[in-house]
């Protein structure tokens, strides 16, 4: 009599096949949400922090500016145009000041892109030849430090210098977490970690998001008052950059607990190939086909977002200051102040609801990410890579422009920017996913970080595109018409993503290559 052989469980799949997870694999990713998670809280404060920032930093327009004729010019054109009345000289030295501050705020960010970039192609090499752990500890330790030391801040210049340090670290650590959980995953829970993985992050941008309202707030209350810290005044923007130092306590963690993936140590043992190697990345026609066409289809949502999507804080505070102005007249008038000290309540009343505001904006665009992240995962995993994608792009196009185009009143806040987070950002859940799927072992973190970093150095232009169409182009307009047209015209960056998607593999079932 024979006994049959016990049949072999079949592996489970979509969403289940998160119950494969081992312990340590658990552990694993929630290490790497963590370091992931507060790198995108240190973006994020960025964000919400920036213009506050550049208004405090970007010397004043003087009434002997050489600017001040072609500006009027400009804007008297523009005025007789729309039937209104010749603007006067105070509100042509506000338009100025207004686009130095826009100059500024797009020169930022493009600086911490540019590092994003450099740290993230040199990281990006370092994670496949001396290991993913390693690696994404040096990322966390450069970009909390140099966040820290925004907060200290005297000029632009030392600005941009901080942010393109703190680029470096950020830059790094996405491929490095990304493909020490690739690694790490059993191949039918590996599209669902990354995407619950990209999905987390949104966490760290709605922790800014909360901070920044919880300063603003404060700010409002007089809490701030007469406080310094190093010699410089307290107010909201500073203490946010201060507080991205916290992430750096991750490293301990990191260096006690994490093991290089047993996939990684396999293929460096083997010694067949130099890892981390451009020179067969690009060498190869396969692996150089995969890493052009990553490239393009990362340079189409890095601009959407960076270039476009993150800009909607500004655009926030330029629909609704002219409320908040309007709230602080009557609050004076009903406390009876009157002077510098009407002018002093009135600003600080202003600063705080835009603080607070600007973190509503960004607390609904993540919560919309979140589930869009979540909506690409599922969709993918049904659909594929590249039909999911292209979804993606056309509503992310179609949901920005209707944000910048139509965005007119506090209630728009709370449909219009989740609608546009929903889309925009999923695609970064998609990337989490396909990028390491191109790419062998040996050339995966290079690889990865080569499509999402070399990607992002060519799109560091996307903000001074925005910024030279904002200041320039559309600099006649009444304000905030200048950055919505802007926003806009840059929405057709969506579309070179489509043009690309037929040209790349379908990854959907097949397993890392090794």
């Amino acid at each position: 009599m024979s006994v049959d052989s016990p049949t072999p469980t079949a592996p489970r799949t979509g969403w289940a096949s998160l119950k494969d997870l081992s312990r340590y694999q658990w552990f694993v990713f929630v290490v790497c949400c963590l370091a992931w998670d507060m790198d995108c809280m240190d973006q994020q404060l960025f964000v919400l922090a920036r213009r506050p920032a550049m208004t405090e930093l970007v010397p004043k327009v003087t009434k002997d500016d050489s600017r001040l004729p072609a500006f009027t010019e400009k804007l008297t054109a523009q005025a007789e145009k729309d039937n209104k009345p010749k603007p006067d000289q105070t509100r042509v030295i506000a338009a100025i000041q207004a686009a130095d501050i826009s100059d500024a705020a797009t020169y930022a960010t493009s600086f911490f892109m540019l590092g994003w970039a450099f740290g993230g192609i040199g990281f990006g090499i370092m994670g496949d030849r001396i290991g993913r752990v390693k690696t994404l500890m040096a990322t966390i330790g450069l970009y909390s430090m140099f966040t820290g030391l925004n907060s200290l801040s005297q000029s632009t210049a030392d600005f941009y210098a901080f942010r393109f340090l703190t680029g470096m670290g950020v830059g790094g650590a996405f491929a490095a977490a990304v493909t020490l959980l690739a690694d790490t995953m059993p191949n039918n829970a590996r599209p669902f970690v990354l995407g619950l993985f990209q999905a987390s992050s949104v966490m760290g941008n709605i922790t800014a998001a909360l901070i920044s309202m919880w300063f603003g707030s404060l700010q409002e209350s007089g809490a701030f008052a007469g406080k310094s810290y190093f010699g410089i005044e307290v107010v909201p923007w500073r203490l946010m950059f201060l507080i991205g130092v916290i992430p750096g306590f991750l490293i301990v963690v990191v260096q006690a607990k994490l093991k290089e993936p047993e996939r990684w140590l396999q293929a460096r043992a083997s010694g067949e190939k130099k890892a981390g190697s451009y020179s067969e990345l690009l060498g190869d026609p396969l692996w150089r086909r995969h890493a052009i066409l990553g490239l393009i289809l990362a340079l189409s949502g890095v601009i959407g977002l960076w270039g476009i999507g993150f800009f909607s804080p500004d655009l926030q505070q330029h629909v609704a200051e002219p409320q908040y102005k309007k709230e602080a007249a009557e609050l004076v008038a009903q406390q009876q102040l009157t002077g510098q000290e009407a002018a002093a309540f009135t600003t600080k009343y202003v600063n705080g609801q835009k603080a607070y505001w600007a973190g509503i904006t960004s607390l609904v665009q993540n919560t919309g990410a979140f589930f869009g992240i979540f909506a690409f995962s599922y969709v993918t995993s049904l659909l594929g890579r590249r039909i999911t994608f292209g979804i993606f792009f056309l509503a992310a196009g179609a949901s920005t422009a209707t944000v910048f185009m139509f965005l007119s009143q506090w209630s728009d806040i709370f449909w219009m920017i989740p609608l546009m987070g929903f889309f925009q950002i999923a695609l970064f859940g998609g990337y989490a996913i396909y990028f390491p799927e191109l790419f062998p072992t040996r050339l995966r973190s290079t690889g990865t970080s080569f499509c999402y970093n070399v990607g992002r150095l060519i799109a560091a232009g996307g903000p001074f595109a925005l910024g030279l169409l904002t200041s320039q182009v559309y600099a006649g307009y009444e304000q905030p018409n200048p950055l919505r047209y802007a926003g806009v015209t840059m929405c057709s960056i969506f579309l070179i993503g489509l043009i690309v998607l037929p040209f790349l593999p379908e990854t959907k079932d097949k397993p890392l290559p090794d």
